[in-house]
């Protein structure tokens, strides 16, 4: 049975009913991603990014967003009415997160940035699940930091959260049964696949994602093959869908040097980064943000260089 654009918008829920508010902290590329597909499940959904011009911006992007499923088929026109008019911008953190059943932090991987966010809405969501979509850092740990660690549970996305299926789930030790049953809810209400895993240094994911892109980026520096010829090899060898080095394009090579000093520090030398990475970042060639990475990206297109 095919399903209808229509389906994309509260799929378990009677007509007209609304899940609940979700706040998503940082207006980047993952906080709007999140926050598009939270608006388009049917969750009221208020943005907020300490720099204002920022989520405005995420605002416009997310519409344009919803505007181009609607040309290609994939969203009937009325859906994506309802999907904008669920998006709202916050000007503040306590407003963003006032009533919020969800917040979910969307911010750079920094563990004091992310404490501070959740620490400043415990008393305005006192009822809230408080989801970091961080891709590394402990869970116990920023559990503990905010004082809230009951509530505190991991809501990894993968980029572009309006496309990809996985949603990785990360239980901190003092993680509460009711907050675990509470995430799983969400998963399903936005249409996602959840997998369950234990707070370990890089989760399952991050840990054999970056360990893989960081052999691709380690074969580009000594020569072993081109970028293309590495993603290619790994597309139509192994059936990824997206080769690592494109990958890391597309996540950021900032994000991903972030990660590999982590885990460098957490499990060991095997995650030590690649001179090649610093270099890069040093240079602003982030990836397909900045225009430039292992790639050259023009309208969103990589090309090889």
């Amino acid at each position: 049975m095919t399903m209808r654009p229509d389906s994309l918008v509260s799929p378990t829920l009677p007509a007209g009913a609304l899940p609940g508010i979700v706040a998503v902290l940082g207006a980047g590329t993952m906080g709007q991603g999140i926050a598009q597909v939270a608006a388009q499940n049917g969750y009221r959904v208020r943005i907020y990014d300490a720099a204002a011009s920022r989520t405005h911006e995420a605002r416009t992007n997310i519409v344009a967003q919803l505007e181009k499923l609607v040309t290609k088929g994939k969203l009937t026109a009325s859906a994506r009415e309802r999907a904008v008019e669920c998006l709202t911008i916050a000007t503040n953190l306590r407003e963003a997160c006032a009533g919020c059943n969800v917040v979910i932090e969307a911010a750079p991987e920094d563990m004091a940035l992310k404490v501070a966010l959740f620490r400043e809405v415990l008393d305005v969501a006192p009822n809230a699940l408080l989801g970091s979509n961080t891709s590394s850092l402990s869970l116990t740990e920023l559990g503990a930091k905010v004082g809230a660690p009951e509530r505190v549970i991991g809501l990894h996305f993968f980029n572009p959260p309006p496309v990809m299926e996985l949603l990785e789930i990360v239980r901190g030790i003092a993680t509460s049964d009711e907050t675990l049953a509470h995430a799983l809810d969400l998963a399903k209400h936005l249409g996602k696949t959840p997998i369950v895993v234990r707070d370990s240094p890089g989760f399952a994911t991050s840990r054999l994602g970056v360990l893989l892109g960081a052999e691709a980026i380690r074969m580009l520096e000594t020569g072993v093959a081109s970028a293309a010829d590495i993603d290619r090899g790994m597309e139509l060898g192994y059936r990824h869908p997206m080769g690592p080095l494109k990958l890391t394009d597309l996540v950021g090579l900032d994000v991903r040097l972030a990660i590999l000093e982590h885990l460098h520090k957490e499990l060991g030398e095997q995650f030590r980064p690649p001179a090649l990475l610093r270099t890069m970042v040093r240079a602003g060639k982030l990836g397909k943000k900045t225009g430039e990475g292992f790639y050259v990206w023009q309208d969103g297109v990589a090309h090889a260089k």
